[in-house]
């Protein structure tokens, strides 16, 4: 493994913010291409940091901390990944439900996919049924991911899905749910494709989906 790229999966890790421009801008002056500082320094360092927070030895804070960390790199890196052309694995349209605030489990999973070589494009919260549909017409993603905090808003997942139906689209992508009340029953009765626990399993998801 080259030094410099070594270098970046560690700075991701252990989520050293204020080295990881300076490394980004070495591996290009050294001649790597965007696409290598992604696949074999970002991804690498964020699915370590997904193993270690599924094992419970890495916590939201630090784990947000590598993604802040992942996501100056890739700032550096993404013009030229889509100058060159470079092809994400997939791409991924995601977001709060309707009627829902809460967006540090959907921004660290949005994160997290991006790390690992998805396009995403994070809706934000309280996103409604429509901005869904909107979404997935003109970005054509692979997979569309919903999150929810509240009981209450939980059932606007069912509603989006109807409304992907409604629309034509619901065969065109898979379906993700996640959130602290869910359930993966709750998932299979609104018609969701999968339900993850937590970020890493919604990571493995998604990498699934765009591989089978």
């Amino acid at each position: 493994m080259n030094e410099v790229l070594t270098e970046i999966t560690k700075a991701v890790i252990e989520g050293n913010y204020d080295a990881i421009g300076g490394l980004t801008e070495r591996a290009l002056n050294e001649g790597l291409s965007a696409k290598e500082i992604l696949d074999d320094g970002l991804v690498p360092g964020m699915e370590h940091v997904g193993d270690e927070m599924a094992k419970g030895n890495m916590f939201i804070p630090e784990v947000l901390l590598s993604a802040r960390v992942m996501k100056a790199s890739l700032g550096i890196i993404k013009p030229l990944l889509a100058k060159a052309g470079a092809k994400m694995i997939g791409k991924v349209v995601i977001g709060t439900v309707q009627g829902d605030l809460h967006d540090i489990g959907k921004s660290l999973v949005s994160m997290m996919l991006e790390g690992t070589g998805f396009e995403v494009i994070d809706l934000g919260r309280d996103v409604a049924p429509e901005a869904f549909v909107e979404a997935v017409k003109k970005e054509k993603p692979d997979i569309v991911g919903m999150s929810a905090l509240l009981t209450t808003t939980m059932r606007n997942m069912g509603v989006t899905i109807k409304a992907l139906k409604e629309a034509g689209l619901r065969d065109q992508v898979k379906v993700m749910v996640g959130g602290a009340p869910l359930t993966r029953d709750f998932a299979e009765k609104i018609g969701a494709d999968g339900y993850a626990p937590d970020a890493p399993a919604g990571v493995v998801m998604a990498r699934k989906f765009v591989s089978a």
